[in-house]
């Protein structure tokens, strides 16, 4: 007996040492105090059968004394015309780059409606992505699978997802063309599956790149293999996208009915066209990154989309700054890109954004605290969506009181698909806006042309 007993008995002494080792355990006594804070008196019994029956926790916490208190009236607002909307895809970062000059077109060519072809620069975005993603897989190809660099590149070879800069690339190497030039497609306003699809065939591809190097190839043996792979690539995009064009031939009719003269462009001569301010690289990109030491210019390695394009590069400044040089762009009338954390206090059917829409403190009765630091550090906030922002509301004294975006998401989401959001919701989850430097004042400017501190690929704000 006393041979069965001894295993069990050493089991629980050896189990006893390592709960006593283990200061960190959650113990009788601790558990008894933390259950005994908790108690279904009447007020929490209404608000669990509440929560525990409800649709949206959410919906539950709407402030009701938030409801109604904001309207979309701005005294300054940029002429606009058109809602466009981006579908099931996540190009907010063209579709609003490309906002930003739409209502110069209008204005130049007197028009009453013009958009872009998203799906044109959207299928270069994806083939210049795929030819940098095997470029990086060769740069790293000496190094672990489980490199934190290499790590990056292959968790996701290409997406949709992208940057200001990433607009200007590829808009300044393969051009813009009208709508109507390159319409969308069923797989360009949904773009999951060529995603997946995309990314399996890259990181195949990377692979072999990778066993190439390894097995000491020559640098034009690798060089004609990452050629067959962005063949595959461009034969995917041209099948799900359609061809984009070398030239077309475009005219228009104008708000007073005339009809203009068909000419002939390449898609650089119509970007030249529309948007000569482009060329000369006039915009900078500005953005609050409380984290960061303000007043200096920041440069994250490889986070662009052509591989001879500029990476994304911001001066990082105070809220103040930026707002008042985005007013100033507001009243000279000219859109600017923006990013924000979209999804924070966001009331999706009234079309507001303020701090304590949702009041979770109140319903959950614990405090949320942080503060924008806080929030980026423990990625518990970041820029998740970019707009175009066209207004700002001031009071008496000139000092703004509210914004309006241009959305993305079609006239049926927000207020007809613009939104307004509080001047203290951009304070703390407005992150970018890029704007032309003729509106930055002297000390901005001359941070601007300093060096910039160079941020890793796996930095934790992008």
């Amino acid at each position: 007996m006393k041979k069965f007993l001894l295993v069990p008995v050493m089991a629980l002494a050896f189990c006893g040492m390592s709960l006593g080792q283990n200061k960190g355990t959650v113990d009788a006594k601790m558990l008894n105090d933390i259950r005994s804070s908790f108690s279904l008196d009447a007020s929490n019994t209404a608000i669990q059968n509440a929560i525990t029956n409800s649709e949206s926790i959410r919906e539950l916490s709407l402030n009701r004394s938030k409801i109604g208190k904001t309207d979309h009236f701005f005294k300054y607002r940029v002429a606009v015309k058109g809602i466009t909307n981006q579908k099931s895809s996540g190009r907010c970062w063209m579709f609003t780059s490309m906002n930003t000059i739409r209502p110069n077109v209008i204005k130049d060519l007197n028009l009453n409606s013009f958009d872009f072809s998203h799906n044109y620069n959207y299928f270069w975005d994806i083939f210049e992505k795929s030819n940098l993603f095997l470029e990086n897989i060769i740069a790293t190809a000496n190094k672990d699978m489980d490199d934190r660099e290499v790590v990056r590149y292959l968790k996701s070879p290409v997406d949709d997802g992208g940057v200001w800069n990433s607009f200007f690339n590829v808009a300044k190497k393969y051009g813009v063309v009208p709508a109507e030039v390159m319409p969308e497609t069923k797989v360009s306003n949904k773009t999951r599956e060529i995603n997946s699809l995309l990314k399996e065939k890259l990181r195949g591809e990377g692979y072999k790149l990778r066993k190439l190097v390894a097995d000491k190839a020559s640098a034009k043996e690798v060089k004609a293999a990452k050629v067959e792979a962005l063949k595959s690539v461009y034969r995917m995009l041209a099948l799900c996208l359609g061809e984009p064009p070398v030239d077309f031939t475009w005219r228009y009719k104008d708000a007073d009915g005339k009809i203009s003269e068909a000419k002939k462009y390449t898609p650089q001569e119509f970007m030249a066209l529309v948007a000569p301010e482009f060329a000369k690289d006039e915009m900078v990109m500005i953005m609050n990154d409380p984290t960061r030491e303000y007043y200096k210019v920041y440069e994250i390695k490889n986070y662009r989309n052509v591989a001879e394009g500029i990476n994304w590069t911001y001066l990082n400044l105070p809220n103040d700054e930026i707002k008042a040089f985005a007013m100033a762009s507001i009243k000279n009338n000219q859109a600017m890109y923006a990013s924000c954390d979209v999804g924070k206090q966001h009331n999706r059917k009234a079309g507001v954004m303020d701090m304590n829409t949702y009041d979770y403190a109140s319903l959950f009765g614990v405090e949320f605290d942080m503060d924008k630091k806080a929030r980026i550090l423990t990625r518990q906030s970041g820029s998740s969506h970019a707009m175009t922002l066209i207004g700002v509301d001031v009071d008496e004294n000139e000092k703004p009181v509210k914004w309006e975006f241009e959305n993305s998401w079609g006239t049926s989401s927000g207020n007809k698909g613009y939104l307004t959001f509080t001047d203290e919701w951009f304070s703390e989850y407005m992150f970018r806006v890029v704007i032309n430097k003729k509106y930055l004042d002297e000390k901005a400017q001359k941070a601007l042309n300093s060096a910039p501190i160079k941020l890793p690929v796996w930095d934790y704000m992008f």
